[in-house]
């Protein structure tokens, strides 16, 4: 009876763990900076790796310029297949994941401020850790964010726990004693 309580745990545990994971990478919106991968089983001609351009777009085979920027995965790899079906190809089995997230950045008091690689699960106080640490002057208190899907460019007060996503402006300000 123990083992069985314990297996419908591990297994509730797990699917909670794997869903909010899914669903978070369900909900990314893919923008300038990300690099992508496509895959078109079958078809090595039309499988590519690309960075998206400032413009939020890729070149790609058969199709020219596309729109990404603003879609989520699925979004996107729908627009390929519909792009594919038909003339030139019956039914493309096609798939795309993410390779590298736009960059993140992070300035004011921090050892060594600038642009690093994100990560999912990355948190403020892992960002300023990846930056070298924080510097003597450094306020604790005082972090501030800007989402780069806020349209507004809204900074806003938060903490180290505080989870960001690419391509956000993190600052840490000036403690005063």
């Amino acid at each position: 009876m123990f083992k069985l309580f314990k297996l419908m745990l591990c297994t509730a545990i797990y699917s909670v763990v794997f869903s909010s994971h899914a669903s978070s990478e369900d909900d990314y919106r893919l923008g300038a900076g990300d690099t992508i991968k496509i895959t078109v089983f079958g078809q090595k001609d039309l499988s590519i790796e690309t960075m998206l351009d400032d413009s939020g777009k890729i070149d790609y085979p058969f199709l020219g310029q596309i729109q990404a920027s603003g879609q989520t995965l699925e979004e996107f790899q729908q627009q390929i297949y519909k792009g594919l079906k038909g003339d030139y190809l019956v039914s493309p089995n096609v798939s795309v994941s993410i390779l590298e997230y736009r960059p993140f950045f992070i300035d004011g008091e921090v050892k060594t401020p600038g642009g690093y690689p994100f990560q999912p699960g990355l948190t403020i106080n892992k960002a300023v850790a990846l930056a070298g640490g924080y510097t003597e002057r450094a306020s604790r208190s005082k972090i501030f964010l800007v989402r780069s899907n806020d349209p507004e460019q809204r900074s806003i007060n938060v903490d180290g726990s505080t989870l960001l996503q690419p391509g956000d402006i993190v600052t840490i300000k000036q403690s005063y004693f």
